[in-house]
Order: C-alpha cells, then sequence, then structure tokens
C-alpha cells in the first residue's frame, strides 16, 4: 500500500509511531499531485518547497520528543476561501487576484497548532457560489465533481492529500464528498 492510499488517522498514527515521517508523507502526496492533478485540477495553489519546510519542522518537533500535536505532521488541503497568511486566498474569482491576507483564519491557526501541514489551496466555485471551478471528479473527469468545495473532495479522493478542508453553505462539503466518494460533514456549531 502506497502512503497515499492511507486514511487520515493511519497516516497520523504511522508518522506518530515512526513508521515514515510526515516529510515523506508529503513527498508521496505531492508525487500523486504531479501524476493526477493535471487532469483533476483541484488545486488553486501549491507551494511544494513550503510544505516540505512545514513537514521537516513536524518532524523535528517530534523528534525532539514534543508532541507535534493530533495531526502530526498531516497534510490538509485549505479550500481557497479559507485565509492563509502564507499562501494567496482568492476566493475563485479574478476579483481577488493576488490577495494575500495578513493572517490565519482561526481554522487555519487551529489546524497548524493541531501539527497539521497546509500542503495548499483548493479550487472553488467563485466565491463559493458562483461559477463552477476547473476541478473534475477524479473517478470520471466527464462528470462533476459536486460543488464548491470540490477541489478539497477531489484532492482527498484521488490521493493527493490525506484530508481538506471545505466550507457548507448549501451541501457545499456534503455534495462533492459523496460525488468523488469521500467521508465529508458539516460541523455543527456548539
Amino acid at each position: 500500500m502506497s502512503l497515499v492510499d492511507l486514511t487520515a488517522t493511519d497516516a497520523a498514527r504511522r508518522i506518530r509511531e515512526g513508521e515514515f515521517s510526515s516529510e515523506e508523507l508529503v513527498r508521496a502526496c505531492l508525487e500523486r499531485v504531479d501524476q493526477v492533478d493535471g487532469t483533476v485540477e483541484a488545486w488553486a495553489h501549491l507551494d511544494r518547497d513550503y510544505a516540505i519546510a512545514q513537514a521537516r519542522f513536524c518532524d523535528t518537533v517530534r523528534a525532539s520528543g514534543v508532541n507535534p500535536g493530533p495531526l502530526n505532521g498531516l497534510p490538509v488541503g485549505i479550500k481557497d476561501i479559507i485565509d492563509t497568511e502564507d499562501m494567496p486566498t482568492e476566493n475563485g474569482t479574478v476579483l481577488d487576484a493576488g490577495r494575500r491576507p495578513m493572517d490565519d483564519s482561526s481554522l487555519v491557526a487551529q489546524l497548524r497548532a493541531a501539527g497539521a501541514v497546509i500542503l495548499g489551496k483548493t479550487v472553488t466555485t467563485e466565491m463559493a457560489f458562483y461559477t463552477p471551478g476547473k476541478t473534475r471528479n477524479p473517478h470520471n473527469p466527464d462528470h462533476t465533481p459536486g460543488g464548491s468545495s470540490s477541489g478539497s473532495a477531489a484532492a482527498v479522493a484521488a490521493g493527493m492529500a490525506p484530508l481538506g478542508v471545505g466550507s457548507q453553505t448549501n451541501g457545499s462539503v456534503l455534495r462533492p464528498a459523496s460525488y468523488c466518494g469521500v467521508v465529508g460533514f458539516k460541523p455543527v456549531a456548539v
């Protein structure tokens, strides 16, 4: 079994147990991106060197004996409507082309605190509502990937990332997850 075929929970556990490093998993994900993203087109932004640097940092923290967090160096794709201070957030529209937020969203900050590697930004429909993005269904490129969180769902389904974050307005997580054959859920505010 390839590293990109592991579930997120299995990958995090195996990194924690020392079977492989976060850097090895990130490199396997990037290799998978090279193999399939020309067809799937799930990524709006991907900085390979930065992803590897984040993974190395997680590995260094773990090697020092410090718990890097429950996500333990796991690569995550972030929907391109969610702010990241170190990557563009363009909301799937030319109106925000080149937009660079000054801060991480609270979600991204929490993911980083939990030890996640932010692999890149995934394609969204324009403003998470309007014109469909370029992403295609990884199982059949002639079929829709399902909606505004399609980049995240397709990236996970194609083995390019073990986790992806989307947003749910009108089925924007559940539909793409279903269409792409992965688990998706809408968290409930408590």
